[in-house]
């Protein structure tokens, strides 16, 4: 006997035949299966708010875009050039800190403290004499217009210490951004070469919540920005105007690296910091600036100068709708984290 040969309507009885009945099925099956399987690999974001661009930018068409980030991704450990990619609590960490530890090396942490930025500097010190390098030499450099601001000054461990550079006052935050390489550049020029090993260049308006250890060291040494990381390369807000030395094109770049933390053998630190100043000067005699202002610099330099250790997310994080999830926050950008968040919020953090 066949199945539903008919079925009933109000005016009577309607056939349907055989070949309509495996057309339905062979539709709801379709409709199934798209809707199981978008459900399962795609996890969709919202845009970051870079990518709000008007239709042309620098000559270029521009579109909004959705970002689709994967999930469920196993955390890689190695870039495509062979450089470690660190988390911290990995065995290649792990392997990392012994390797360094034995060596007795001397790490210089390096800051530009001007303005309303000396709010965050004894936040920013305590919570480092707690997690970054522990049991290491550390020399903290504060390059400061204020250095009144130490006063009275954080205790320190044995075998750290911290020293003054005092700056110019720079008034504004676009004068801080097209300065601020060329300020890095002269203090490890004299006195940090001659001081120590390494050197990294940190945000004062940040806060190192975990242990940060010496499996960031390295020749040279990038941090991926967490709210770029996983996402395709046509996200990344590289630079694209065409006047300007930060241009990336089309097809160059691996990462977007966020300049809340950089580092790495101060000879090539200084060499990174030189290079980048001088591109700024190039781009304002031209009356251009990029528009991510030093990052935008910092990302053009590291897509020539492959870094060599590469730290994930976790040693650049703050709580945002796109920022990564990492297995350990352990350096929290406080600054960044106020820009990702409403206007309500901001008034409740005093941001």
């Amino acid at each position: 006997m066949a199945l539903f040969p008919s079925c009933k309507s109000s005016s009577g009885m309607v056939r349907v035949s055989r070949t309509q009945l495996v057309m339905y099925c062979l539709l709801l099956s379709l409709l199934i299966y798209f809707l199981q399987g978008r459900k399962a690999t795609l996890s969709l974001e919202a845009p970051h708010p870079l990518f709000h661009a008007p239709e042309t930018e620098g000559g270029r068409e521009m579109t909004d875009m959705m970002i689709v980030r994967a999930v469920g991704q196993t955390l890689p450990h190695q870039t495509s050039w062979g450089a470690p990619l660190v988390w911290g609590d990995s065995g290649n960490a792990v392997w990392r800190r012994a390797e360094f530890a034995q060596r007795g090396v001397r790490t210089g942490l390096l800051v530009l403290v001007v303005g309303r930025y000396a709010q965050f500097l004894r936040r920013f010190l305590s919570s480092a004499e707690v997690h970054f390098l522990p049991g290491g030499t550390v020399t903290y450099y504060i390059l400061t217009d204020n250095p009144r601001s130490l006063d009275p000054p954080v205790k320190l461990e044995a075998g750290r210490q911290l020293k003054v550079v005092p700056v110019a006052e720079l008034p504004g935050w676009e004068r801080l951004a097209q300065r601020r390489m060329d300020l890095l550049a002269a203090a490890i020029k004299d006195p940090i070469r001659s001081e120590v090993d390494y050197v990294f260049c940190a945000d004062v308006d940040q806060e190192f919540m975990a242990p940060v250890g010496e499996e960031i060291l390295g020749d040279l040494v990038a941090t991926l920005h967490p709210e770029l990381y996983g996402m395709p390369r046509r996200a990344f807000p590289y630079e694209i105007e065409e006047t300007s030395s930060a241009c990336v094109e089309e097809g160059e770049g691996d990462y977007y690296y966020t300049s809340e933390l950089y580092g790495g053998l101060v000879a090539e630190v200084y060499n990174l910091a030189r290079a980048c100043s001088l591109l700024i000067l190039r781009d304002l005699e031209n009356g251009v600036m990029a528009r991510g202002l030093e990052e935008s610099y910092l990302n053009r330099y590291l897509i020539n100068h492959r870094p060599t250790c590469v730290l994930s997310p976790e040693y650049s994080w703050w709580e945002s709708a796109l920022a990564a999830d990492v297995p350990m926050q352990r350096l929290l950008s406080l600054g960044r984290q106020c820009e990702a968040l409403d206007l309500h919020k901001k008034e409740e953090r005093n941001c």
